[in-house]
């Protein structure tokens, strides 16, 4: 409100509790409850800021909307072109796999085409409050937020047992619905030796309540295949056999991936090269280079 007041443009407040609660808060919460790891933070885009907060801004005369979100949206003929912000230590492209074309046309994004340092120096330039903010950090508008305290509110979670991969009980977790493939902390291990190594979760079972771990960080050999569901193509126009690179959580490397089967809803890629594992209900999004293709819910 203080930055509208400094720069002299009106200031309107957008309610989208309701859209937060529907289609954030309950589908992280159920997600959780079946076992799967949503990403929060991408069906906010989809249905806050690209959603309901779109929607008002349109209501009230606005042609756009204009976000910090560092990525690019370029125009090219008469389709437009979702890109990586240049800052990659802050590119969020991965967070807006959902746009549509539709929405591309009302949006800018004017920070993707800059450095983080640059906006801050900017905004002190123009003698903005918010010039020395701290960073946003953690889900969408709740922040850093402890994910087992979250969810105690709404599932029962009850201590479990760690197990190694022989199936020996090795420690304690707070709830097998809580963790993530890969995860390495949130859980104890009640051997008292210092030298141990670092452990990673490879597998839960919600079912029993316990989580596998192992000194060895799981990955997906080549040629194994992971299938996407809910998918939205941006610019997407891969065939069988073309590959691509893809990204399954933010700032990971991508991998590279071979296209085996694709329609309107789905796809189906095989890895090009050994990566990370995956979850079920991860967001898994389709670059070409800088360029981001769409993508999907890993199922």
């Amino acid at each position: 409100m203080r930055v509208a007041a400094k720069l002299g443009i009106p200031f309107l407040t957008c309610d989208a509790e309701q859209a937060y609660k529907d289609d954030v808060a309950e589908y992280f919460i159920s997600q959780y409850t079946q076992g799967k790891t949503p990403n929060p933070d991408v069906m906010c885009n989809k249905y806050v800021k690209f959603g309901a907060f779109l929607d008002f801004a349109r209501a009230h005369g606005a042609d756009f909307v204009a976000t910090g979100h560092y990525a690019q949206c370029v125009q090219v003929g008469e389709e437009y072109t979702l890109l990586r912000g240049i800052d990659t230590n802050k590119d969020q492209s991965y967070f807006l796999w959902t746009l549509t074309q539709k929405q591309l046309a009302q949006v800018l994004l004017p920070v993707g085409n800059s450095t983080k340092d640059t906006i801050r120096k900017e905004a002190t330039k123009a003698n903005l409050i918010t010039a020395e903010k701290k960073d946003s950090q953690g889900i969408c508008f709740l922040g850093q937020v402890d994910i087992p305290e979250f969810l105690s509110h709404y599932v029962t979670l009850k201590e479990g047992a760690v197990l190694n991969e022989d199936g020996q009980t090795i420690g304690t977790h707070k709830g097998a619905l809580v963790y993530t493939v890969g995860q390495r902390h949130g859980f104890t291990i009640t051997s008292q030796d210092s030298s141990r190594p670092v452990f990673y979760v490879t597998a839960r079972d919600v079912e029993n309540n316990t989580i596998t771990v192992s000194a060895t960080k799981p990955s997906k050999a080549v040629h194994a295949k992971i299938t996407l569901r809910d998918c939205n193509y941006i610019s997407f126009t891969g065939e069988k056999g073309a590959q691509i690179e893809i990204q399954t959580r933010y700032r990971q490397k991508p991998a590279r991936c071979t296209i085996e089967a694709v329609d309107d809803q789905s796809l189906t890629l095989s890895y090009a090269e050994e990566s990370e594992d995956v979850s079920v209900g991860q967001s898994c999004v389709l670059y070409d280079g800088a360029r981001c293709l769409g993508g999907g819910i890993i199922s």
